[in-house]
């Protein structure tokens, strides 16, 4: 058991603890003050920093002076107001430590604020620390930022998962009730099945990239996590909305959807993809995921079992590779020493170019670029690069005649519970590793928004259940999810 959460089962629950709303109406009825408030959240980032090396930076000074200001206007009406957050560190904050977990960029201080952040500063959050991610977000581990490895809060001899590992683990230690990050494959909704919390990606272009590092600009995604569905829903209204420094900012109206999450889904229809479910090799989590249909089915949703083409669906991973790697190549070119980067010694710009990458970037992120150049390559544009996009465009118009009869799509998160640090061997040719692990970056193919909750658990650990909507959709998608929390017994 890890300390953490021994420390959680002989306490008597915190506020921090509870959501967004509950918190808030404590700060109303003056039961805390916002400076209690944060200094117990940021007593709480050192106790998790030590445990499981979940943060970059803490920002203690900034977060106790804001809350001291802040406490002599309590807004009424903001959910966010005084409440601690934390910030994934590859999100612009103006004059502080930007890193994105990479050496190549370990003394970066922004002078611009990403427009999400501004949102949440002008909000009145406080931002307590930016965390860890895998380096560049670029991997679903947690271990590859130039830090180290983040530890699951829930067990640390686990992986949280990532590449919004220390995001994840900050919310599922109940250090903040919200955290931001970014989801290019699964980065915000994989990390939440092993942590027990909410991970929502809405709909690509809702919420403003503007001052997030860029990775895979098709499939890069704002997202989030939360103790609650209704908490996500909040954090939607607050941050999404069109934003002209974004070019792939959606101009669709803003939607205020948080007072429309009622739980109301009689009638609604889900959909599990037959042959992604087949693959589920362990009993245990096959039996617990036949269950939760069952229950799904008795508050009136519609539970059917939808076939897909195997041999389409197989090339999730290596369409996802293929399309990320690619984009990263070509958006991380200038990172080079000369435009932006820690900058090495050289005797001409050419040295100075490959000293700069050859120190400031791990091995991963090496070999990704090296892939990255060799499918850009003029030769192999058309077998990789092209045929990619074309299985992508294939995948999603696939999803969308699912969606055309059903409202969700529902599958397990994971495969299992979190997987150990040490002496995980995953097969990467079985079809296990190919559907069950990888179809949630269909939600990043299609821009679809996606949601994963805790549902189920083996031998007290989580396992979360994801859902997908089509485009636009986030506001039916959510109040789906909601009804499911509500029926589990959720906040």
């Amino acid at each position: 058991m890890g300390k953490l959460k021994l420390i959680r089962w002989l306490n008597k629950m915190h506020i921090l603890d509870l959501g967004l709303q509950q918190i808030h109406q404590a700060l109303l009825d003056k039961k805390i003050t916002i400076e209690e408030l944060v200094q117990e959240s940021l007593k709480r980032a050192k106790e998790l920093q030590k445990e499981t090396n979940a943060f970059v930076t803490i920002l203690e000074e900034d977060a106790l002076a804001q809350a001291k200001a802040y406490q002599q206007n309590l807004s009424k009406d903001n959910l966010f107001y005084g409440i601690p957050i934390a910030i994934k560190d590859n999100f612009s904050t103006q004059g502080i430590l930007s890193t994105g977990s990479s050496n190549i960029l370990k003394n970066y201080v922004p002078i611009f604020e990403s427009t999400v952040t501004q949102k949440l500063k002008d909000a009145h959050a406080i931002n307590i620390g930016k965390t860890v991610l895998d380096e560049l977000a670029m991997g679903g581990s947690g271990c590859t930022g130039n830090t180290g490895i983040v530890k699951n809060p829930l067990d640390p001899k686990r992986l949280i998962g990532g590449s919004s590992a220390g995001s994840c683990a900050a919310v599922a230690a109940h250090v903040v009730p919200f955290a931001l990050g970014s989801d290019t494959g699964d980065s915000v909704r994989k990390p939440a099945s092993f942590g027990g919390v909410v991970g929502f990606k809405p709909t690509w272009g809702r919420l403003s990239r503007y001052g997030l590092f860029s990775f895979a600009p098709s499939l890069d995604t704002v997202a989030y996590f939360t103790y609650t569905v209704k908490d996500s829903a909040y954090a939607f209204d607050l941050l999404s909305g069109y934003d002209s420094k974004d070019f792939t900012s959606s101009n669709r109206p803003k939607e205020n959807i948080y007072p429309t999450i009622d739980g109301k889904v009689q009638g609604k229809k889900i959909a599990i993809l037959k042959e992604i479910y087949e693959t589920i090799s362990n009993p245990k989590v096959k039996e617990k995921f036949d269950a939760f249909i069952k229950q799904c089915a008795s508050i009136g949703l519609q539970v059917d079992f939808v076939s897909i083409d195997k041999k389409l669906y197989n090339t999730i991973y290596p369409t996802y590779m293929i399309l990320s790697c690619a984009e990263a190549t070509s958006n991380n070119a200038n990172l080079d020493g000369i435009n932006f980067g820690n900058t090495q010694s050289g005797n001409s710009v050419d040295e100075v170019v490959v000293h700069t990458r050859t120190k400031g970037f791990s091995e991963l992120i090496k070999r990704r670029f090296v892939l990255g150049s060799y499918i850009l390559s003029k030769e192999n544009q058309e077998k990789l690069f092209i045929k990619a996009k074309k299985l992508r465009r294939l995948i999603v118009e696939d999803m969308n005649r699912i969606f055309k009869e059903y409202d969700v799509v529902m599958l397990p998160a994971s495969k299992d519970v979190a997987p150990f640090i040490e002496g995980e061997n995953l097969d990467r040719l079985s079809d296990e590793y190919l559907l069950l692990e990888n179809h949630m970056a269909i939600g990043n193919f299609g821009g679809f928004p996606s949601i994963t909750i805790p549902c189920i658990q083996i031998n007290g650990l989580p396992i979360g259940m994801n859902f997908t909507a089509a485009a636009y959709q986030d506001q039916k998608l959510l109040n789906i999810a909601y009804a499911i929390e509500q029926m589990l017994g959720g906040k």
